[in-house]
């Protein structure tokens, strides 16, 4: 059952994932981004501020343009869209393995004015939130926990494993034991 939480999802589908090498990464990057947002529509409101809408547009996320002026002014854009007197989530697009009792149960635990939860290498950042009337202030890329811990998120603590999960690289993909529907059956069609 949703919550009263807005999600807001970067999803840059155009010259994505270049670490998993110089080809075409624009078809994986949208499976994991179709599988992070169908199990945030389970839990919450999303907005996606993608490249690439239609996508979204059809699983039921409200979508805006991404700027095109790098991943923090995609973010600043969806919170601005979703307004500042609302529950606020961030996000990132590529948790695959990401399931909605995770997000639910981290969302309940963002009791918090700001919130985050760290990635599984404990230098990133999986998910920020916010709390009405508290401004976000997003510090996503290399080395983004302490970046945001610095400007006041609380860390916190749980077993969200798909989560905390984001893939960056094709050995990041190949350590996950499962994943959403989309990702898999890219998986399974680059093998052959």
């Amino acid at each position: 059952m949703p919550t009263d939480w807005i999600v807001i999802v970067p999803v840059r589908v155009a010259s994505a994932k270049t670490r998993f090498g110089p080809h075409d990464n624009s078809e994986l990057a949208l499976a994991m981004a179709i599988d992070t947002v169908v199990a945030a529509l389970q839990v919450a409101r999303v907005i996606v501020v993608t490249d690439t809408a239609q996508s979204f547009l059809e699983l039921g996320a409200a979508v805006h343009p991404d700027p095109g002026t790098g991943l923090n002014a995609a973010i600043e854009a969806g919170l601005a869209q979703a307004g500042i007197g609302a529950r606020r989530a961030v996000l990132l697009g590529d948790h695959p393995a990401l399931t909605p009792a995770e997000l639910d149960e981290a969302l309940d635990a963002a009791t918090h004015p700001l919130s985050m939860v760290a990635d599984a290498a404990g230098t990133g950042t999986a998910l920020t939130a916010a709390l009405p009337g508290v401004g976000h202030r997003p510090a996503f890329g290399e080395g983004s926990k302490a970046a945001h811990e610095s400007a006041g998120y609380i860390p916190l603590s749980g077993d969200w494993p798909g989560l905390r999960t984001d893939v960056d690289t094709a050995a990041d993909l190949a350590r996950l034991r499962r994943t959403g529907p989309h990702t898999a059956a890219w998986s399974a069609d680059s093998r052959r």
